[in-house]
């Protein structure tokens, strides 16, 4: 099996090895050079300028592995902002690639129905000591055998030097050399399929990296300076002249998951994106998926969207997704992450009220805000009322790269909180019918941080590190000079190294403890849960008892889980819940009372409810 997914730009090998087609579109300039390397040395090759402001040429001496590069008028030489491969770096030419030289091994592979998502977050560089695709790949075993299903990776677009979390990404169809080759990140997709596993990727529309970006340079139209992200200009997804922008970013979601084979996309901060199109950019790349590959195979769109747009998770009657499957559930998090660290400075704000019932709320709804106003945004409402949504179509989590990487110094929750209520909370996050995720290195209670790191150019970099200490400078715990520049600095690469995860960790004392509970717990959501959710699966009740959370969701088949857990500092006497139990945690019968359950802090209890109830 060979893939490959036809663009209207960028670098296409003929058909028959009869050279090389390049495209760009550069309506800002008068003509361009397109400059290639033979046997060593770099040759010219006019370009013919149509009026559209297509410049393309077709060189039939050249082949995969050239390098190329275009020369504008000016004199300055830039990559190809479609190439498939930069392997020296985003300043430097790009390569050109044929992706039918790759031959897939993962032809009957059809993917896995979004109910069976375990979502593992992870970032390629900082999960292994290598940092490669070659090295994830040799892990992969081991999260299939834990219980995971998704692997959802961080941005891979190619951006400025060696590391960064991946959002400062200039090249969108090319992955990071640092990370390895094109075909290194096919074997890697190839041999998750062949255990079993999806692959999404982390994908960033709403805007460029600030260090080499240089579409603005011939191509302005790309961006719309009359509004603004916080990260510069926005992309011109909206208005005359945008057709070419919008197919620029279709083609890119359709290029990894048909030339990649990816599984889906998560769709970064969407809410950054302004379109006031009659359809809007999200939607017509959803749409261009379920036309496409989705036909085929299941294809999956997350999305980050703080606004909490429910309209966007829709289902049509059959329960397939009418746009996006899912979304990342910020409520859910800060709720847990309140309840279980005291926290409330910043967005926490918003969940410092009674944490117990917000994160019972997150559970039990999906959303907590759905159109009520927010403090942390001056009393501005936020979200639509999202009860009639599947329970799958809510990402929970207790951290992310986000939520860890955001502090000052980068601490997971398992540095943060009692351990006893930590393993509570993810027992519900991961036996509801939510779709559950972790981060990379949470399913062993990684300690190692995992701070924001990158590698600008000097200039870029010193503002970068000012801005990072300027940024926590609001709150109490950096009020002085000498602890905001204690404070990592992104650039430096010490930082980065300390964000890697630790592999002996994995199996010292306690860590090792850690990883048969969630590995426990995944064995029951696949053995006992998943085939019971289905479109019916819906919140029957919800109920705080003192400290106790208790949750009643009716699942398919007109059974019942029941969810207890108590998140407080003292032993909590609740009912007992009915049914058969298949998980109890730091829970026991009550003394001298059969109807009462004793949870110690941190107990869980869940059972199942055999007789139908209609």
């Amino acid at each position: 099996m060979r893939h490959m997914h036809a663009m209207p730009f960028g670098a296409e090998p003929l058909v028959g090895g009869r050279g090389v087609r390049f495209r760009l579109w550069a309506p800002g300039v008068s003509n361009v050079v397109l400059e290639w390397s033979l046997a060593g040395s770099w040759c010219d090759a006019a370009m013919k300028r149509a009026p559209d402001g297509w410049h393309e040429c077709v060189v039939a001496e050249a082949g995969a592995g050239d390098r190329y590069r275009y020369r504008l008028p000016d004199g300055l030489r830039v990559p190809d902002p479609a190439s498939r491969y930069n392997p020296d770096d985003v300043h430097g030419p790009s390569e050109v690639v044929d992706p039918r030289e790759h031959a897939w091994c993962d032809g009957e592979w059809t993917g896995r129905p979004w109910k069976e998502a375990v979502i593992y977050e992870m970032h390629v560089g900082a999960f292994t000591p290598e940092g490669t695709f070659k090295a994830a790949q040799r892990r992969l075993a081991d999260l299939a055998a834990l219980g995971i299903t998704a692997i959802e990776l961080m941005p891979l677009a190619d951006f400025p030097g060696k590391r960064n979390w991946g959002y400062d990404g200039v090249l969108p169809f090319a992955p990071d050399a640092s990370y390895g080759t094109p075909a290194e990140l096919k074997a890697f997709v190839d041999a998750a399929h062949g255990l079993g596993l999806m692959v999404l990727i982390d994908v960033v529309y709403n805007h460029f990296g600030p260090e080499g970006n240089y579409l603005h340079v011939y191509c302005p139209e790309f961006f719309n300076p009359a509004r603004q992200t916080p990260w510069g200009a926005a992309i011109h997804f909206d208005g005359p002249g945008s057709r070419t922008v919008r197919d620029f970013f279709v083609h890119n979601a359709l290029y990894w998951i048909e030339e990649y084979r990816f599984d889906g996309l998560r769709m970064d901060a969407v809410h950054a994106i302004h379109d006031t199109s009659a359809t809007p950019i999200v939607e017509e790349i959803c749409t261009a998926l379920h036309k496409g590959p989705g036909r085929h195979r299941e294809i999956h769109v997350v999305l980050e969207n703080d606004r909490n747009e429910a309209h966007r998770l829709e289902i049509d009657l059959d329960g397939t997704p009418i746009a996006a499957t899912a979304q990342w559930n910020d409520d859910l998090h800060h709720a847990a992450h309140v309840l279980l660290t005291g926290e409330t400075d910043g967005y926490y704000a918003d969940y410092a009220q009674r944490p117990l019932e917000q994160f019972g709320l997150a559970l039990a709804q999906g959303f907590i805000y759905t159109g009520q106003p927010s403090r942390f945004r001056d009393g501005e409402p936020r979200g639509e009322p999202c009860d009639h949504l599947p329970p799958a179509a809510f990402v929970s989590f207790l951290q992310t790269h986000d939520q860890v990487g955001n502090r000052a110094f980068g601490e997971r929750i398992d540095s943060l909180t009692d351990p006893a209520r930590l393993l509570a909370a993810r027992a519900c996050v991961l036996l509801s019918p939510r779709t559950p995720m972790l981060f990379m290195g949470e399913e062993y209670g990684a300690k190692t941080p995992f701070q924001y790191f990158c590698d600008f150019g000097p200039e870029l970099a010193s503002a970068v590190a000012a801005g990072r200490r300027e940024e926590f400078g609001g709150f109490a715990s950096f009020s002085n000079d000498g602890r905001k520049r204690s404070i990592p600095d992104p650039n430096d690469e010490a930082t980065f190294l300390a964000s890697r995860l630790d592999e002996a960790e994995h199996s010292a004392s306690g860590h090792a403890e850690a990883l048969r509970e969630i590995g426990a717990l995944l064995v029951l959501r696949q053995l006992e849960l998943v085939p019971r959710f289905g479109n019916r699966t819906h919140v029957q009740s919800w109920s705080c008892e003192g400290d106790a959370l208790r949750i009643v969701w009716k699942l398919d088949g007109g059974h019942r889980l029941h969810l207890i857990a108590n998140f407080g500092q003292t032993t909590s006497r609740v009912a007992w819940p009915p049914g058969r139990i298949i998980h109890m945690l730091r829970a026991m019968e009550a003394p001298g009372d059969s109807v009462l359950i004793q949870l110690l802090p941190g107990g869980v209890c869940a059972s199942i409810d055999e007789a139908p109830h209609e």
